[in-house]
């Protein structure tokens, strides 16, 4: 577990690393990044889990399953925020069924935290997660990331998912998604890259998010324009920052 500055979450919890580049929205991932890092800093979790690509480190596509650290949970006696597999996917063809269904069962002991799983799986999400043993838990939000047009087709996948909280993480937002559908989704959460190879992205795609989260009832979260110093563009829209988190629904 690690505590965590990311803006919608209170920490993060790895019970899986590694992962597959997918689609465009993973190019400057920051887990290859940070796994990267790891790796050199003698991390043996992270060996492995990435290679040379020019000046870039990328996925390998190797999975690694950390059954010690699922006991990290339990030991939390505040409740939190925890962002399930921020280096990796939790639904990634290489974790086996067996094994997701520990983390569940971790999740579901733990009803004093609220779990926030993102995936840009939502299909294989949707199909594991219809079958026995996966109950649905009140404390565990399902996502899925979405980082322009070409990829709408996840939040339709996403409205299969059995859920209390469906929520779409648009980051790193490189396109419009105007054209995308957030009926039954609870929350959307919006984001520029960041980071030395940040692609730019245009305001307008923001406003047109927000005007779909009111027409849906969707909650807005702004996290930030992101881009090489993501501290100095800051996060506020319109001068005022977009906190809203979903209300509890099942």
């Amino acid at each position: 577990m690690a505590e965590t500055s990311i803006e919608w979450t209170d920490a993060t919890w790895n019970p899986v690393a590694g992962c597959t580049v997918l689609t465009a929205g993973c190019t400057n991932c920051y887990a290859m990044r940070m796994a990267a890092r790891l790796e050199s800093m003698g991390a043996a979790k992270y060996r492995g889990l990435t290679r040379k690509s020019g000046k870039r480190a990328v996925w390998t596509g190797k999975i690694r399953l950390d059954e010690k650290s699922l006991e990290v949970p339990k030991s939390w006696s505040k409740p939190r925020k925890v962002f399930v597999n921020s280096m990796s996917d939790l639904f990634h063809e290489g974790v086996p069924v067996e094994f997701i269904a520990k983390v569940w069962e971790v999740m579901k002991n733990t009803p004093r935290h609220t779990y926030q799983i993102l995936t840009k799986r939502p299909e294989r999400m949707a199909d594991v997660l219809s079958a026995s043993p996966f109950d649905i838990l009140p404390n565990v939000w399902l996502g899925t990331s979405v980082e322009d047009g070409r990829v709408l087709d996840r939040i339709d996948a996403l409205r299969h998912v059995p859920a209390a909280i469906r929520f779409v993480s648009l980051e790193p937002l490189i396109g419009s998604v105007a054209a995308g559908d957030l009926n039954g989704i609870h929350w959307a959460i919006v984001g520029g890259e960041s980071g030395p190879r940040a692609r730019e992205m245009n305001p307008l795609w923001v406003d047109e998010i927000e005007a779909m989260c009111r027409r849906y009832g969707t909650a807005f979260f702004f996290k930030q324009w992101g881009g090489k110093n993501k501290k100095a563009t800051g996060r506020l829209l319109h001068g005022r920052t977009f906190d809203e988190m979903p209300a509890f629904r099942i």
